[in-house]
């Protein structure tokens, strides 16, 4: 019988998450908080293997047996069985407190609680339950079916038992898994998000187009996309929620957003899911 694996949220990195589970075989419990969302959830991983299928990288009963492994729940309780779950809910300390907490409660002392969180705290997180050993970052990159990393995070507490599982877990699902310790941005985002924040100050400062700065560093530095249309792809306000993390955690100067960056998320232009950012969509 094959572990369970919980999912909580149902959104792009969730489904993704989700998607990538079934498909290694596992059987995957993913929540929400509404049945909407979920169905939302479920259409996004039906049309990223019906792709798949198109190009004959699967059959249609695959398909089907991928879909039939992914149960949907708005009750948290229902993820009381599995072995892993993996938190993939809206990048906010609070929110996310709140769902380790309830987490802790309704899963077996040996279920180890993962976060997909970009940015925060580890420890932090861990420190809420009754099993910090237990808690660990699992970040993934988006979009999480073609991504190959899975960036580890050790909070203070996580055990090496619990890193190794985890180490294990991303390999099962085809992915690399690569460590680093809990601190403000992990790795990922503490030297992206500076270069994302110093090509929108180029902007703000009127140096270049935004077509001349996303075209330099794709040109020059062999980025596959350029730092704005990045930016776009990850959302604004995530971007600026990120920075607003390493500034906090490390109270240097270097980190502050840039007042452009700021504008764009007040104007509610967060980038490709809303139309526009820094482009039209």
């Amino acid at each position: 019988m094959p572990e369970t694996i919980g999912v909580v949220g149902s959104g792009t990195m969730g489904n993704g998450i989700a998607q990538v589970a079934a498909r290694a075989g596992y059987e995957v419990v993913m929540r929400d908080v509404t049945a909407e969302f979920l169905e939302r959830g479920m259409k996004a991983i039906d049309r990223n293997l019906q792709r798949d299928v198109d190009k004959e990288r699967l059959t249609t009963k695959e398909k089907q047996s991928v879909l039939g492994r992914i149960k949907t729940t708005t009750e948290l309780e229902a993820l009381s069985e599995a072995a892993f779950v993996i938190e993939a809910v809206t990048e906010d300390l609070q929110v996310k407190t709140e769902v380790f907490r309830k987490l802790d409660a309704i899963t077996p002392p040996e279920t180890i609680l993962a976060s997909n969180t970009s940015s925060i705290s580890i420890t932090k997180l861990g420190a809420v339950t009754a099993r910090p050993d237990k808690v660990v970052g699992m970040h993934f990159m988006n979009p999480v079916p073609v991504m190959k990393l899975v960036e580890v995070i050790r909070g203070l507490a996580t055990s090496d038992e619990t890193y190794q599982r985890i180490r294990e877990l991303s390999e099962k699902l085809g992915k690399t898994a690569l460590d680093c310790h809990d601190s403000p941005g992990f790795i990922s985002n503490r030297v992206l998000m500076p270069m994302i924040n110093e090509a929108i100050f180029t902007l703000y400062e009127g140096v270049a187009t935004r077509e001349s700065i996303d075209g330099i560093m794709k040109l020059g530095m062999n980025h596959p996309m350029g730092p704005l249309t990045l930016a776009d792809f990850i959302g604004l306000d995530v971007c600026l929620a990120i920075l607003n993390v390493l500034s906090d955690g490390f109270g240097d100067p270097k980190y502050r957003a840039c007042p452009l960056l700021k504008q764009y998320v007040d104007a509610g232009w967060l980038g490709k899911k809303t139309g526009r950012g820094f482009y039209e969509y």
